[in-house]
């Protein structure tokens, strides 16, 4: 790679992982060139990547003709673990390389399955407002309740897809008391202490919490469908931290709708920002986060420093962290 006081880097679309909070001076360093956008519309692609050797982007589609109409090219680095927005194949061929993020966010979107969780279980934005509105005060009672509590111990916690958040979240459902079961391609044999390997089928059937972390592919596209739900317990809740076309959502919306499962906590939809006619916005006992179980300032930080440190790797001629 060339000299860094000639290294020209963009930053397509900066402001998901640094609204401001963060600094681009680890990334500065390593050019003589940096040129941060808070957001890159399709048409503006072409005229701010002009000349870039290194293009960082978020949710910025890198296509092939993107690739093709930028000779100078030689390096995209995804901010994010998912890189399915660059043509990897179409990189390759034109000696592009591409890089991820993994892993830096495992913690914070396990919390956030937790957080959707104990929120259903235990009702705590709705006895916010109850409390607020006067529920409370006005009860002939210490206690007020309108909805059932439910504790989590001895509750069964299916994971489909048991990489690293899979297994943060199991983790967690162990110490909480819960029963684990794992849809995985993994044998049983390497599995943790206390968790079951199951068929998608059993994982449908017999838990009480289904919790998804499996990757977007031809095989898992809406895995959450009509029939599925309707082999689960009408107590069920189903929790989205992984990707939203997961999820067939007008399934999953009629599911809640019918009561024919209790709940459901979505971080995740199929279009981002979602129409507003999306059917899960208006379904029974659906609950939402916009895509913010990896947003952590700690799982940001650590996003950056990743990101200078593949980009940096590759100045160096040893290139980290490679998808293509």
């Amino acid at each position: 790679m060339e000299n860094n006081d000639k290294l020209k880097i963009v930053v397509l679309d900066g402001y998901a992982g640094n609204p401001g909070d963060l600094s681009w001076a680890g990334l500065e360093a390593l050019a003589g060139e940096c040129r941060v956008y808070d957001r890159t519309a399709p048409a503006q692609l072409l005229d701010r990547a002009a000349g870039a050797q290194v293009l960082l982007t978020n949710k910025t589609v890198i296509d092939r003709r993107a690739i093709e109409a930028l000779p100078q090219l030689r390096y995209v680095g995804v901010i994010a673990t998912g890189f399915n927005i660059v043509d990897t194949k179409a990189a390759r061929e034109h000696g592009v390389v591409v890089t991820n993020v993994p892993s830096y966010s495992t913690a914070s979107v396990a919390q956030m399955v937790f957080a959707h969780l104990l929120n259903i279980t235990n009702s705590v934005q709705h006895y916010t407002d109850e409390a607020r509105a006067g529920k409370w005060s006005s009860c002939a009672d210490f206690s007020y309740t309108d909805t059932t509590v439910t504790e989590l111990s001895g509750k069964v916690m299916a994971v489909v897809g048991f990489g690293h958040i899979g297994s943060a979240v199991a983790r967690i459902a162990l110490a909480m008391g819960m029963r684990v079961m794992a849809v995985t391609s993994k044998e049983q044999s390497a599995l943790p202490q206390g968790v079951a390997k199951a068929s998608l089928d059993e994982a449908f059937a017999q838990c009480d919490v289904l919790s998804l972390h499996c990757p977007l592919t031809p095989d898992t596209r809406g895995l959450v469908c009509r029939e599925r739900l309707a082999t689960m317990k009408p107590t069920a809740i189903v929790i989205n931290t992984s990707r939203g076309p997961v999820v067939n959502e007008q399934d999953l919306a009629d599911a809640l709708n019918a009561g024919t499962i209790a709940a459901a906590g979505v971080d995740v939809l199929s279009q981002e920002p979602p129409e507003p006619g999306n059917p899960l916005l208006s379904a029974r006992n659906c609950h939402f986060t916009p895509h913010i179980a990896w947003a952590s300032h700690e799982a940001r930080e650590r996003l950056m420093r990743i990101v200078v440190s593949n980009v940096a790797a590759f100045a160096a001629g040893r290139p980290v962290n490679v998808v293509n």
